[in-house]
């Protein structure tokens, strides 16, 4: 299987499940494998206090609390169903992130192909617990984490049934600055814990997945929009559909450039071949009998004569026949 590309739109749908399908729709046109919502009820996943994060607050104000601001994005149940069929309909695949346990039991009769654990639930000891018993792959972020966190958390899924996991290196900020990303960190998790690696995206751009996919990533995840300045926490640091598009296709092509390290020539480079290299040609004219020097020889395109690599074996031979000059060397 080919990289799997997972188009993010969160809570981009704004609690709107027309804009949910339009999405679905945009990112089935993009050539991605998967869409992925957010599921989640408030009450259960914050207290009613709680501030809300800096980019939410430059990106949706301070009136209303993170409570607040998140029951607004909130999608019914029904309403994941109906996506879900929507996505069969359009023939990309359907994912929801949980964000509580019982967001968990509901998405899990959905019989989704995998789980995707954000970052913010790296540390969450029963919802890894919980999330591993299903026995479904697990694709888990490691935004905001210490290596040995990481490796907690690992234990835990693996002890409780988990047997098919991979780990997305991830910044968790939004959008994340360059200087930040450290796609070298990839293949630190990949040396530590043996499993298949990916990435999820929070930078501007499409740039660095697309050297994550160079990188050995086998997941890629990034956040998109049907519009960038419609009001929400996310749509500033997301794709449009049109950057979406052509993050998939670069990455698409990235995959097939990547090919099996065999060095070898290719069929494509083949032809070019006898009209790049070169042969051993007469400099001057040279008549039948004389001795090939160094002042009656050179080196010019075609290579379809004799190879200059064998030029100290034709030196000190005679000719068998004339040559005028630039003509190829029969030995």
């Amino acid at each position: 299987m080919g990289v799997r590309i997972i188009a993010e739109a969160g809570v981009n749908h704004n609690g709107d499940i027309d804009i949910a399908k339009r999405m679905i729709e945009a990112a089935a046109d993009a050539g991605a494998d998967y869409i992925k919502f957010q599921t989640f009820k408030a009450e259960k996943l914050v207290v009613e206090n709680a501030a809300k994060a800096k980019y939410q607050q430059i990106n949706t104000g301070n009136s209303e609390s993170q409570f607040e601001m998140l029951k607004k994005l909130e999608l019914t149940q029904n309403a994941f169903i109906e996506l879900k069929n929507h996505c069969k309909e359009k023939g990309i695949g359907f994912i929801s992130t949980p964000f509580d346990l019982e967001s968990i039991d509901f998405l899990e009769s959905l019989d989704m192909d995998f789980w995707k654990v954000p970052s913010g639930e790296v540390t969450n000891f029963p919802y890894l617990v919980k999330i591993a018993r299903t026995g479904r792959p697990i694709v888990m972020s490691t935004g905001m984490c210490e290596i040995e966190e990481i490796r907690e958390a690992v234990l835990v899924l693996l002890g409780n049934g988990c047997n098919n996991l991979t780990l997305l290196h991830c910044n968790t900020m939004y959008p994340t600055p360059f200087e930040d990303v450290n796609l070298r960190a990839m293949e630190t998790l990949g040396k530590e814990f043996n499993v298949p690696l990916g990435y999820s995206d929070h930078t501007i751009g499409i740039e660095v997945p697309i050297a994550a996919v160079a990188m050995g990533a086998t997941v890629i995840e990034k956040h998109f929009t049907l519009d960038k300045n419609m009001e929400g926490p996310d749509h500033k640091a997301s794709l449009s559909p049109g950057e979406l598009k052509r993050m998939v296709s670069s990455i698409r092509h990235i995959e097939r450039a990547m090919g099996d390290g065999v060095k070898r020539v290719t069929g494509s480079e083949r032809i070019n071949r006898d009209v790049a290299r070169k042969s051993i040609v007469a400099a001057v004219d040279i008549k039948a009998g004389e001795v090939f020097t160094e002042e009656n020889l050179t080196v010019k395109r075609p290579g379809t004569g004799v190879s200059p690599m064998k030029w100290k074996e034709v030196l000190g031979r005679k000719a068998t026949q004339d040559f005028k000059k630039d003509d190829l060397i029969v030995l």
